[in-house]
C-alpha cells in the first residue's frame, strides 16, 4: 500500500478525523484526546497508532507525556494529489457547459 492509501485509509474513520480536528487546534496527550469520545485509552491508542504508521500525526516526547501533534508535510502530499485532478475536473466541466450551451442554442433555434 502506498503512503498516500495509507493516509486515506486512515481518513476514513470519523473519529480519526475528528481526533486530527482537535490536533488541529495544537498538540493533545491521549487523555486530552479520549475526553470527547465514548472510548477507553486503548481505543483512543490505536487510532492514533493509525494516524502515525500513515504519517498524519508524530509524537514528541516530553518527560513522561507523549503529546500528538499534526504532520503539516502529510497534509501537503494530500492537497498535492487532489489539486493534480483539478485541472481534469475543471475542463470535464467546461465540456458540459459547452454541451449544455448548445442544447440551449438548439431549443431557442429549432
Amino acid at each position: 500500500m502506498t503512503s498516500l492509501d495509507h493516509m486515506f485509509l486512515a481518513l476514513s474513520d470519523p473519529t480519526r478525523r475528528a481526533i486530527l480536528a482537535r490536533l488541529a487546534e495544537g498538540e493533545a496527550t491521549v487523555n486530552e484526546l479520549k475526553r470527547p469520545f465514548d472510548m477507553s485509552q486503548p481505543s483512543i491508542s490505536r487510532h492514533l497508532k493509525v494516524l502515525e504508521e500513515a504519517g498524519l500525526i508524530t509524537t514528541r516526547v516530553a518527560g513522561t507525556a507523549r503529546p500528538r501533534r499534526i504532520e503539516p508535510a502529510a497534509f501537503v502530499a494530500i492537497s498535492k494529489w487532489l489539486e493534480s485532478y483539478q485541472d481534469i475536473w475543471a475542463a470535464n466541466y467546461d465540456r458540459l457547459d459547452a454541451v449544455l450551451d448548445d442544447l440551449k442554442d438548439k431549443d431557442a433555434n429549432p
